[in-house]
């Protein structure tokens, strides 16, 4: 039998449905493979027993006739997801016991769809980094290595769990969130496809909270259909949360192999930033040529206020973050450092509890929050995010229906590498991601090509609120193009 492991998300369910194999069978070779790939540090919680109990279900409901969309498919769930009665920490030392006792919206769907969750994968601590380092837990290694080299590599971040467990056959897709990049940079880093859904298509209910108005629930999968095909069970209005959207969900996966014949595609000229690597150049102007190939017309474009995204998204995120995190304070729930008073105990429980990187955005959210600074830092911020997003509402009125970019302005880079004085170094990472976040549109990052030494780059289509089956078809367009990466094994 072929390894169960390796199928996409889309054989496995017609794998399963022709009885080919059982979903017992399937979790237990994602299970062998999850202890055989420690090295990776991608789990940070397994659930071996709960996997099979829902396997078993998934058998017979399959069995049955009543089975779900998803029954029997093994899932990673990146560890902001709330879980009842499994550990949620968000990757954080504050968090570290803690166990709900409510399931997030999302994930209460892929389980009423009949998914199986294998554990919990490693992010950046709060979901606050780009590289997967900022982890309580410690970093993830990202499956792929440098040609001839054996360093390890960064996943991306902040949801490189999910990112590098999929690209190494560890689950057969993962749920991830999306802040500012942290979908798209860690898919382009292994090799994955990853999508960031229009804000409110998803539900943020049960999702430990880094930016209210920035974050974003979506999927990562193998290929453009496998991330199609968790999109639909994970999107849908759910009244718990008042940013979510009551709009009919489409059937995803329906929209791939449709023509892109005549589609208007945009190439914003700001995106052309100094010091970009000339491999990351010829990749854009490669899939360039694929979506014309295909039928597309490819425009110039104009978003001029891109230059003001990574300094306007990182004072809005920090001073969400900051407000969002000061329930952290030992009193309820998490960890508790004792103090002579109460005021002691709420520092002395936030220094221990903290990692570094989230001290250091609480603090710069606190100060563009604080009287005298609010108006200079943080009004500014949010009018300079509506010109962002009326960057993007012009290029859509001019008959654009979507619009290519590099997702990354480099491969994933060593563990280690860009972690030292100068934070803001690590912060350019999320270049071409954060407009994104900031006009609340969908982008998809699509794996496109190798660099010299191997590695995978993706680029990302940015599309219409609401229109992610564009970006889907267009996705599907460059996917057959570049053919899949798959990461050689060696751990």
């Amino acid at each position: 039998m072929t390894d169960l492991t390796t199928l996409t998300l889309a054989d496995a369910r017609d794998g399963l449905a022709a009885k080919s194999f059982t979903a017992l069978e399937l979790v237990d070779a994602h299970l062998v493979a999850i202890e055989e790939a420690r090295a990776l540090n991608a789990y940070v919680t397994e659930t071996p027993d709960e996997a099979r109990a829902m396997a078993k279900a998934a058998d017979a409901q399959i069995a049955a006739g009543t089975a779900g969309p998803l029954a029997g498919i093994p899932l990673g769930v990146k560890d902001l997801f709330a879980t009842k009665g499994v550990k949620t920490t968000a990757c954080s030392k504050i968090l570290s016991n803690f166990v709900p006792t409510y399931e997030s919206t999302v994930t209460e769907k892929l389980w009423r769809d009949g998914a199986v969750m294998l554990g919990k994968l490693n992010n950046d601590e709060f979901a606050m980094g780009s590289s997967n380092e900022t982890s309580y837990f410690g970093p993830v290694v990202n499956p792929w290595r440098r040609a001839g080299s054996d360093a390890k590599l960064v996943p991306g971040g902040s949801s490189g769990g999910s990112a590098a467990a999929v690209a190494a056959n560890l689950c057969l897709a993962a749920t991830a969130t999306d802040t500012g990049g942290s979908i798209r940079q860690p898919a382009a880093f292994t090799g994955t496809v990853g999508m960031k859904p229009t804000y409110g298509r998803c539900s943020r209910w049960g999702i430990v909270a880094f930016a209210s108005s920035l974050d974003q629930a979506g999927p990562i999968g193998k290929t453009v259909r496998d991330t199609a095909i968790l999109m639909r069970s994970m999107a849908g209005y759910d009244p718990k949360d008042s940013t979510s959207v009551d709009a009919p969900v489409p059937n995803y996966e329906a929209a791939l192999g449709k023509s892109v014949k005549g589609m208007k595609i945009g190439i914003p000229k700001e995106y052309r930033v100094e010091g970009m690597p000339a491999e990351i150049e010829k990749l854009w102007g490669q899939g360039a040529e694929w979506l014309k190939a295909a039928g597309a017309e490819l425009v110039e474009v104009s978003l001029p206020h891109t230059r003001h995204a990574l300094p306007v998204y990182y004072i809005v995120a920090p001073a969400e973050a900051s407000s969002n995190l000061a329930r952290y304070d030992g009193v309820r729930y998490g960890v508790r450092e004792p103090g002579r008073n109460i005021v002691e105990m709420y520092e002395n429980t936030r220094a221990a509890g903290f990692g570094a990187e989230v001290q250091r955005r609480v603090m710069i959210g606190t100060y563009v929050l604080s009287a005298g600074y609010y108006d200079a830092y943080y009004v500014r911020a949010q009018k300079v995010r509506t010109l962002i997003k009326q960057d993007f509402d012009n290029v859509f009125a001019q008959g654009v229906q979507a619009i290519l970019t590099p997702a990354t302005p480099s491969a994933a880079f060593g563990i280690g590498e860009n972690v030292g004085e100068d934070p803001v170094k690590m912060f350019l990472n999320d270049i071409f991601t954060v407009t994104v976040n900031m006009a609340g549109l969908p982008g998809l990052a699509v794996p496109a090509g190798q660099n010299s030494q191997g590695l995978p780059l993706g680029l990302q289509l940015i599309g219409r609120p609401f229109e992610e089956e564009t970006l889907f078809s267009l996705g599907e367009v460059i996917e057959q193009a570049a053919g899949r990466m798959v990461a050689p094994r060696w751990w």
